[in-house]
C-alpha cells in the first residue's frame, strides 16, 4: 500500500533529521562557547515547546486530518534544522530550539495519528515498523553527521543539505498519504488530558520512554565509570540498545499479531527489566553489553504499541488521543535523564539506573490496557 510506504518515509526523515542535530550539538556548543548549564538551558527549549504544540498538533489533526499536519509540520521542521546553525547567540539559540522542538513535537503527533489510520486500513498492527524507520533515521543521520565532521564540513551546510532532501521527500510522500477523511472528525478538544484506561496508557509511555531517555544519556558514563570499559567501548552500550531496538521494531509487528498487544508489553518491559539488573548486578564489559541490548529490544515495541491504543480510544478523536499520551511519554524523556543524575548524586549511578527496572516492571503490570479500546475524556 503506497500510504504505507508513505509513512514510513515520514518517519525515516523525522529519525533522520532529529539525530543530525543532535549529533552536531558539541559544534554548535563550541561555537557559541556554551557551558554545560547554558547548554542545558538550550536544550530545555526544545523540550518546551514539543511538549506545548503536541496537544495542538492533535486538535489541529483531528479537525483537518494528519496528513495535512504531518506535511506541514514537517516542512516547517525542515526549516527549523538550520536555524540552528545560525544562531549567534544564546537567546537566539532558545528560540531556535523551541521552533525546533514545537515543529518535531507536531510532527510526531500527526505522523503517528497517520499511521494509526493507515494501521486500520490493514486490519492489523503494523504502527511498530514506522518507528522502526524512525530508529533506522535515527542511525542514518548519525552516520551522515560523522561524515561531514570527518570531512571538516561546518553544521550549517550539512542542515541545508539534510533538510533540503528530507523536504523534498516529504512533498513525496504527500501525494499517497490517507486524506483527511480517514482521521479527521470525532470528539476534539483544544487539549487532552488523559483520564481513565488513557491516563494508564500514558503511565505505560511514561515509563518506557523515561527508561529509553536514561539509557541515551547514561550507558556510556556507567559503562566508563562503573564497568571500567575505555572510551571506546563506553559508546558500544547505547549501540548495543539502538541497534536491538531497531530490529525489535521490525520484528515487533509479527510478534505482536502472534502473541498480542498485552504479552509483548509484558515481555517487553520484563526483558528491559531483566537485561538492566544483568548490566547493573554483573559488571563485566560483555554481560553489561548484553544487558543494555536486551533494554532495547523490550522497549521497542512497547511504545508504538501504546500509541496504537490510544489511537483506538473510544469518545475521543485518534488525534487528541495520541497526543494526550505521547505527551505523559515526552514528559518521561524529559525528566527522566535529569532525575537520574541528580539520584547518582546523591546515591550512585547504580542506584538512580534501577530505578529504570522498577519502572519497567510497572508497566508490565499494566500491560492489560493496551488489549481494550480505552474511554477517551
Amino acid at each position: 500500500m503506497a500510504a504505507r510506504r508513505a509513512v514510513a518515509l515520514v518517519f525515516l526523515i523525522n529519525g533522520t533529521l532529529g539525530a543530525g542535530w543532535a549529533t552536531r550539538i558539541p559544534a554548535i556548543q563550541q561555537h557559541l562557547h556554551l557551558d554545560p548549564r547554558a547548554l542545558g538551558l538550550a536544550l530545555l527549549g526544545a523540550a518546551v515547546g514539543a511538549l506545548v504544540a503536541m496537544n495542538l498538533a492533535g486538535y489541529l489533526a483531528a479537525r483537518w486530518g494528519s496528513s495535512r499536519v504531518t506535511v506541514t509540520a514537517g516542512l516547517l521542521f525542515c526549516g527549523s534544522v538550520p536555524l540552528l546553525a545560525l544562531a549567534p547567540s544564546l537567546p537566539a539559540l532558545v528560540g531556535a530550539l523551541v521552533f525546533f522542538g514545537a515543529t518535531t513535537g507536531s510532527m510526531d503527533v500527526a505522523m503517528n495519528t497517520q499511521g494509526v489510520a493507515v494501521e486500520r486500513r490493514y486490519g492489523r498492527p503494523i504502527l511498530t515498523s514506522f518507528h522502526a524507520f524512525f530508529s533506522i533515521g535515527g542511525l542514518l543521520g548519525a552516520f551522515l553527521s560523522g561524515i561531514a565532521t570527518g570531512h571538516g564540513v561546518q553544521p550549517l551546510p550539512q542542515f541545508i543539505a539534510m533538510a533540503g532532501l528530507a523536504a523534498a521527500g516529504l512533498l513525496v510522500a504527500s501525494r499517497f498519504l490517507l486524506p483527511a477523511v480517514a482521521d479527521a472528525g470525532g470528539n476534539t478538544v483544544a487539549f487532552a488530558f488523559p483520564t481513565g484506561a488513557l491516563l494508564i496508557l500514558g503511565v505505560i509511555g511514561f515509563c518506557s520512554v523515561l527508561g529509553e531517555g536514561a539509557i541515551a544519556d547514561w550507558s556510556a558514563i556507567y559503562l566508563l565509570h562503573n564497568v571500567g570499559t575505555g572510551a571506546a567501548l563506553a559508546a558500544g552500550g547505547y549501540a548495543a540498545f539502538s541497534l536491538l531496538m531497531a530490529a525489535g521494531r521490525f520484528a515487533g509487528d509479527g510478534l505482536t499479531v502472534r502473541f498480542g498487544p498485552v504479552v509483548m508489553v509484558r515481555l517487553g518491559a520484563s526483558m528491559a527489566a531483566v537485561g538492566l539488573s544483568l548490566a547493573l548486578l554483573i559488571q563485566w564489559t560483555p554481560v553489561a553489553l548484553l544487558g543494555f541490548g536486551l533494554v532495547g529490544a523490550g522497549f521497542s515495541a512497547i511504545f508504538p504499541i501504546v500509541l496504537s491504543a490510544a489511537g483506538r480510544a473510544r469518545g475521543m478523536a485518534s488525534g487528541n488521543a495520541i497526543a494526550a499520551v505521547a505527551t505523559c511519554g515526552y514528559v518521561g524523556y524529559l525528566i527522566g535523564p535529569p532525575s537520574i543524575g541528580f539520584i547518582a548524586q546523591a546515591a550512585s549511578l547504580r542506584a538512580a539506573l534501577t530505578v529504570v527496572v522498577i519502572l519497567s516492571l510497572v508497566a508490565a503490570t499494566l500491560a492489560p490496557v493496551v488489549r481494550s479500546h480505552p474511554t477517551g475524556h
